[in-house]
């Protein structure tokens, strides 16, 4: 399954890619479905499911709480980048 979210028009000329895969860190704006506009950090993904939790984005549960709402990764586009890692940095940096 490939696994990626698209890139903003910023993120896109400056790096010359359409997309990336999303890592924890990245802040990213949801652009379908029930959380539409909401920008946050991505707080932890799941390669396996395709899917993404973010800051902020959560529901009520029956017995109450809440919890994170998994999101799909083509469903937000990346904002910003974390590029903490060093690996991902010069990949991104070879195809700029």
């Amino acid at each position: 399954m490939k696994f990626s979210s698209p890139l903003s028009s910023e993120l896109r000329e400056k790096h010359r890619r359409k997309a990336v895969r999303p890592r924890t860190g990245d802040s990213v704006r949801i652009v379908r479905g029930e959380f539409l506009g909401v920008e946050g950090k991505v707080t932890k993904v799941f390669p396996q499911d395709g899917r993404l939790t973010v800051e902020g984005v959560s529901r009520e549960k029956q017995k109450g709480g809440t919890a994170p709402v998994p999101i799909e990764s083509s469903k937000v586009m990346i904002t910003s980048l974390n590029l903490d890692d060093k690996i991902r940095k010069s990949k991104l940096e070879a195809q700029g």
